[in-house]
């Protein structure tokens, strides 16, 4: 149950931003559960194939630690699988704020 309403919500900000912004060219999944869990992202992207979401099952399910298309060739909208490194993001964002604080 605690999976399903986690994936409503996801599927509740890909409508509104579909709506939003008119025109959506990409998808992308990220960090820790979009990099590293086939399910939650097969399950976000069902019932989306009017949207123009067409996921691949397979490409979904391979390819892990490097960025990839998950999508079907045909999909108007592309979904990606994109690793993040947030420690390094941390360490260099931490850097430029004590060579600020030290100037």
């Amino acid at each position: 149950m605690a999976l399903d309403m986690f994936v409503y919500r996801i599927r509740q900000y890909i409508g509104a931003y579909f709506f939003v912004l008119g025109k959506v060219d990409a998808l992308v999944f990220t960090a820790g559960i979009g990099e590293h869990d086939p399910l939650t992202r097969e399950k976000c992207c069902e019932g989306l194939e009017s949207f123009g979401l067409l996921l691949d099952r397979e490409k979904n399910q391979t390819g892990r630690e490097q960025a990839r298309a998950i999508s079907q060739s045909d999909s108007a909208v592309k979904i990606f699988v994109i690793p993040t490194n947030e420690e390094l993001e941390i360490a260099r964002q931490t850097v430029e704020v004590l060579k600020t604080s030290c100037e």
